[in-house]
């Protein structure tokens, strides 16, 4: 079975002392958002590696692999999502079907690189032209991950020049008190400044006051030092 066989070589090319170092770095200890999470110790380019050896795999493959309990494979699942969905460019049932299944297995996308991986390259890209309340749903969710899934998943309209998603659901989550909320929040403003500038800044000057600081900090991270000394004396 192909899932096996993928399974057997991701174990077999495990390394403990990096495992070791992933399991601080994704704080994978009690109480922490990782917390009982279990590591391989591979790194992304073996993953990727991966993905372009079984190109045969199908979409029941990835969902399978994304059921594991260790991290690395899940983010390898990951990985093999987006390659079926940037092949199916021309099938959007198939599209539709990656992304219903993507969004039927969100517990299983339970870390911020699986998130960061995935969120915008596939329902992001699925959402372009279509209507997004499923966004707005899962920013109002409960769950740590769908709510950065709702937030990442706007990265593709932000380049698009779209940014009243990111707007509204930066909203949406403006008083959540989770460090890797205020991050990708603060984050995906920065990305809307670097498209247009005057629009990040006309958002910021209304709500950067009620910010939490790492929010308002990653937001500004590319003005100028006298522009960010301003924010942060809340001098605007």
């Amino acid at each position: 079975m192909l899932v096996e066989q993928i399974t057997k070589q991701l174990i077999q090319l495990s390394d403990p002392d990096i495992a070791q170092h992933s399991l601080r770095f994704f704080k994978s200890g009690k109480g922490e958002y990782g917390a009982g999470d279990k590591f391989l110790g591979l790194r992304v380019p073996t993953l990727r590696k991966i993905v372009k050896e079984y190109k045969q795999a199908q979409l029941e493959d990835a969902i399978e692999l994304l059921k594991s309990e260790f991290h690395e494979i899940r983010l390898c699942a990951v990985f093999f999502l987006v390659a079926l969905f940037e092949r199916a460019k021309s099938s959007p049932q198939a599209q539709e079907a990656i992304v219903k299944a993507y969004l039927s297995n969100t517990q299983y996308i339970n870390n911020w690189d699986l998130v960061d991986s995935s969120a915008h390259k596939i329902l992001g890209k699925y959402l372009l032209d279509k209507e997004r309340t499923i966004l707005y749903q899962l920013a109002e969710s409960n769950d740590l991950w769908e709510k950065r899934i709702s937030m990442m998943a706007t990265y593709t309209f932000i380049k698009e020049q779209q940014f009243e998603d990111t707007f509204v659901i930066a909203k949406v989550l403006l008083n959540d008190n989770h460090d890797l909320i205020h991050k990708i929040v603060g984050w995906m403003l920065r990305e809307v400044g670097n498209q247009n500038k005057q629009v990040e800044q006309d958002f910021l000057k209304v709500h950067y006051k009620n910010m939490p600081r790492t929010m308002l900090r990653y937001a500004i991270e590319k003005f100028s030092k006298e522009e960010r000394a301003t924010y942060l004396q809340g001098k605007i």
